[in-house]
């Protein structure tokens, strides 16, 4: 496909590529295993540099020998760092889960709050976290989840020109509407999984082929 030159042009891809993602994942959400907002929290503190295939396996046994905000708030660093130690950065994610259960308990009544400049208080719970938790627990959009998928992918679909995942969050935030920023960030990571894989993305059944124009399309 030849870029856009006018901006309606640009306005019909982009609807197009939205299109075409409803009808890939139509009923996608997070994939890292929770039963509350308080273990979402926790697994995606745990998901940084970290697959959630991975984070998925470790915490079972983080709620089960942990199950409550107040259990992991009186917990030993050394334990949870252990029983997260496959994660990678053991040390200073048991000290952040600990931290944020001590922060809810003590600043917000045992609830992990809703909106997102509470939310950005607790340790561990930057701005991805925070959208993360928000958008998938309370269906709230406070913003445009950005992990290494939806930063790639973007910058690929020419959704943004940026490099960081704040800048590319607020390029997001101006294309896309508000209805779309919490099923958008969850599309493009099951995307990202299966079709627009990193190292050689798989150009040749990708179902939106025709509608890029990325430099380094494989040959189908």
């Amino acid at each position: 496909m030849k870029k856009p030159k006018s901006a309606a042009e640009r306005k019909a891809r982009y609807a197009a590529i939205l299109a075409t993602l409803d009808e890939l994942y139509p009923n996608v959400t997070c994939a890292l295993d929770h039963r509350n907002a308080w273990e979402l929290l926790v697994a995606t503190i745990l998901s940084a540099q970290c697959t959630d295939e991975r984070v998925n396996k470790v915490t079972p046994g983080l709620f089960a020998k942990y199950p409550t905000i107040t259990d992991l708030a009186h917990a030993p660093v050394a334990e949870v760092a252990a029983l997260v130690h496959s994660t990678g950065f053991f040390n200073n994610k048991a000290k952040n889960i600990i931290g944020a259960a001590q922060r809810i308990l003590n600043d917000f009544h045992g609830e992990v709050p809703q909106n997102i400049d509470d939310l950005l208080t607790v340790p561990g719970a930057a701005r991805k976290t925070a959208n993360v938790v928000l958008g998938t627990c309370f269906g709230i959009a406070s913003g445009v989840v950005v992990d290494t998928h939806v930063s790639r992918i973007s910058q690929r679909l020419d959704f943004t020109r940026q490099t960081t995942p704040e800048k590319i969050e607020k390029d997001l935030v101006k294309l896309l509407p508000q209805s779309r920023w919490i099923q958008f960030s969850h599309q493009l990571i099951h995307f990202g999984r299966q079709t627009c894989v990193a190292r050689k993305p798989r150009c040749g059944e990708c179902r939106l082929a025709e509608l890029c124009y990325a430099k380094d399309k494989t040959a189908a």
